[in-house]
């Protein structure tokens, strides 16, 4: 029982994903960091509001619906995306480009796997032994 839960632990992919979410969380900061004191009061000054928390702000029996909440939360999700596309997924994909341009990798380049490599070649001999060059037809599913 021990030995299965330490075969589980040492698995490659179990340590694999206790890293991404430690760095995960370590980035989070910065990118909160990044939208809490660069964008959010970019926005701000722009619209001379800190968050859009108290716009649409509708009263139902005495209840108040805050509309602007939702609004604020949005605008962060979209300044979040924005900043992890702009300075992490934008700039690993040139890397990656330059990379595969350095070491001559075509990205449009189709690598066909060798089980289809064998099917091919297989239903190209059954083709060619019928003898007139046709691909037999499809049986079954």
């Amino acid at each position: 029982m021990l030995q299965g839960f330490k075969d589980f632990i040492m698995k490659g992919n179990v340590i694999d994903l206790a890293v991404a979410v430690v760095i995960g969380s370590a980035f989070g900061a910065v990118i909160t960091a990044m939208v809490d004191s660069v964008l959010m009061p970019f926005i701000s000054g722009l619209t001379k509001a800190p968050n859009f928390d108290s716009f649409a702000v509708v009263t139902l029996n005495g209840n108040d619906i805050r509309f602007g909440v939702l609004l604020t939360a949005v605008v962060n999700f979209l300044l979040i995306a924005a900043a992890i596309y702009f300075v992490v997924v934008m700039p690993m994909n040139k890397m990656i480009e330059m990379r595969n341009r350095k070491l001559g990798i075509d990205p449009d380049a189709v690598e066909i796997s060798d089980d289809v490599v064998l099917l091919t070649e297989i239903r190209d001999l059954l083709a060619a032994n019928r003898g007139d060059g046709s691909v037999p037809p499809r049986t079954g599913n």
